[in-house]
């Protein structure tokens, strides 16, 4: 979601601020802003709504300098996308705060400060914290010290950076809830909610903990956990370099990651496969003590991982035998689930900071539910953190909002899972060097998919007039329709539902008629037969239909059904490759609608808070 990026150096340190923003435009955001500390120890801001661009524009025309700053790209919590309510919010022209995340306690904390003879000039919740910070400046305490008193005043989730008039050489930041990285240069220190942010300055990284408040100063920076204890965090060096996250030669981040799926699919399979087999030493150490204990296996996600794990609980009972549940992760955490010993909890997110998913995974290990492994695409995430296993995926950065590569390789994850839980349970070693040899080809099968692009363009532009779409699918392929739904609705603003192909007469067949079009998922496998007739009372009522079918499933082009031939697939991994043509759809038609295919409105890519 919002987006932080800060800098204490010896140099000019607004560019790298705004290049930081720029960087982390993916995580969605309505305004923007930069506020640095001046030659004569002022506060100078700038602030703008809209894109990052606005806010270059108006650095363009009135210049800031200064070698202490922070930034911020806001999306909306409390209060409407403004120019007031971006941040960085500023009191008494002595403290400067920005802010991820939500302070739950804001009301109570407001009304002391209007008591105080605080004004308020913004919507947000985060203008308390800049409030309190100034009170706690106001009785004598250093900068450190009155964000450290502040933040023990704050319920709710955060992730801040905090300068000030009274000490310009110095940031502070905090974090609790919602992440945040330290970049480690030579005489400069940043702070980012994300790597990317700081890709273009450094590769060394440490990552905050939950609770630490860390300062920076231009000659190192001094962290301390909860109990306020100084501590050391392990410095990182991260693989990642700053053309990782350029778009190259794609119109969009999201083409290009599409296309990157082959390579993210084939790294995350890199070195845990061998001879036939899965490694089971690719989950981490005691993985084999864990896997030997689990008797069911408990999915929770959001989202397209939430997709992936539906997909996952189709392998894990036909392939494994496995008893496997998935949960929305907002919903498992407010309800009484009754624990089932033994469990492996298995949580899947793309940037392992999703606050549904981490309290559900804090839930579960509360109740007891048993071990716990986690499928992420950040090594250094909190998910991973708070996991007894993790499982990487290897996608590389995803920078359009609307996930492509991150859910392919997470079914990759989840079918290596599928196979070590399997062992123990209904899978032979014949099945799994079938399954092993399917994985193998799988990023090949992916490219050839890639190839029918041409051809889904054209098939796009029946879609760009319409305002409704229907996507259907049997057995694991019917979570492959409704990812597929997601991807047109996320990025091209068109109403997009999915259903099992079965249960068109229970409902959704009233909505059938020539301006609905119809997308199938029709794999050749056991299910084939059943969705054939599910398409035939689609076409009898005088739906428009697009079918995705193997070449051997014998469905063919006709009078109001168009049919695009995807090559024989081994059912298995089939619903990874089907995938790939449902996103292409997607692509195609945001692109002919004009819209903001990387930056949906409305939407971040990572939902770190509740």
């Amino acid at each position: 979601m919002c987006g932080i990026v800060g800098a204490v150096a010896q140099r000019e340190v607004a560019p790298i601020l705004l290049e930081g923003l720029k960087r982390l435009e993916y995580r969605g955001y309505d305004s923007a802003g930069i506020v640095v500390l001046n030659a004569d120890g002022q506060l100078d801001r700038l602030r703008t709504l809209g894109k990052v661009t606005e806010l270059y524009k108006a650095y363009a025309a009135h210049p800031i300098s200064g070698s202490t700053g922070i930034a911020h790209t806001r999306w909306a919590t409390h209060g409407k996308p403004s120019e007031n309510n971006a941040h960085p919010h500023i009191c008494g022209k002595r403290v400067a705060v920005v802010h991820n995340g939500i302070i739950e306690n804001h009301d109570t904390l407001r009304a002391a400060q209007k008591q105080q003879g605080f004004r308020f000039t913004s919507e947000t919740d985060t203008e308390v914290i800049a409030h309190q910070v100034f009170h706690h400046l106001d009785q004598g305490e250093d900068l450190l010290r009155a964000v450290t008193r502040s933040c023990a005043q704050m319920k709710g989730a955060y992730a801040l950076g905090v300068v000030s008039c009274d000490q310009p050489d110095r940031i502070i930041a905090a974090r609790r809830g919602s992440p945040l990285v330290i970049g480690i240069g030579i005489g400069e220190y940043f702070i980012a909610s994300d790597v990317a942010a700081l890709l273009p300055v450094t590769q060394r990284f440490m990552f905050l903990e939950e609770g630490d408040v860390a300062e920076l100063t231009p000659h190192g920076v001094t962290i301390y956990d909860a109990a306020g204890t100084r501590v050391e965090r392990k410095e990182r060096r991260s693989e990642l370099t700053a053309d990782a996250v350029e778009r190259g030669e794609y119109r969009h981040y999201m083409l290009k990651e599409i296309y990157e799926q082959p390579r993210a699919v084939a790294d995350t399979l890199e070195g845990r496969l061998h001879q036939g087999r899965v490694l089971e030493a690719a989950f981490g150490a005691g993985a084999e003590e864990i896997f030997d204990q689990v008797q069911g296996v408990h999915i929770i996600a959001c989202g397209t991982s939430y997709h992936a794990g539906l997909i996952g609980r189709y392998w894990m009972e036909s392939l494994a035998g496995i008893p496997c549940s998935v949960e929305v992760a907002s919903e498992f955490r407010y309800r009484k689930p009754v624990v089932r010993n033994s469990s492996l909890i298995v949580t899947i997110s793309q940037s392992g900071e999703t606050a549904d998913t981490l309290a559900g995974l804090q839930e579960a290990k509360r109740l007891g539910f048993g071990q716990s492994l986690c499928i992420c695409n950040v090594p250094e995430s909190s998910l991973v953190r708070e996991s007894d296993l993790a499982l990487m995926t290897r996608a590389g950065p995803e920078i359009g909002v609307a996930s492509t590569k991150a859910f392919t390789t997470q079914l990759t994850a989840l079918m290596l899972l599928t196979i070590v839980l399997g062992r123990r349970f209904a899978l032979d070693e014949a099945l799994e060097r079938s399954l092993v040899r399917q994985l193998e080809h799988l990023p090949g099968a992916i490219e050839q998919v890639l190839q029918l692009d041409v051809h889904i363009r054209e098939l796009a532009e029946d879609f760009a007039d319409k305002q409704h779409a229907l996507f259907l699918g049997r057995g694991a392929h019917y979570p492959v329709a409704m990812e597929g739904a997601l991807k047109l609705k996320e990025i091209s603003y068109i109403h997009a539902e999915a259903y099992p192909a079965g249960e068109l007469k229970h409902g959704p067949l009233a909505l059938i008629d020539a301006d609905m079009p119809v997308v199938v998922v029709a794999p050749n496998n056991a299910l084939l037969e059943k969705l054939k007739s599910n398409m035939q009372e689609v076409s009898a009522r005088g739906g428009m239909m697009l079918v995705f079918a193997d070449e051997q499933a014998g469905v063919e082009t006709s009078d109001g059904t168009r049919v695009l031939p995807v090559a024989p697939t081994d059912d298995c991994v089939a619903p990874i490759i089907f995938t790939a043509p449902l996103q292409l759809l997607a692509y195609h038609v945001a692109v002919l609608k004009g819209t903001d295919v990387d930056q949906p409105r409305n939407l971040a890519k990572s939902v770190t808070v509740e």
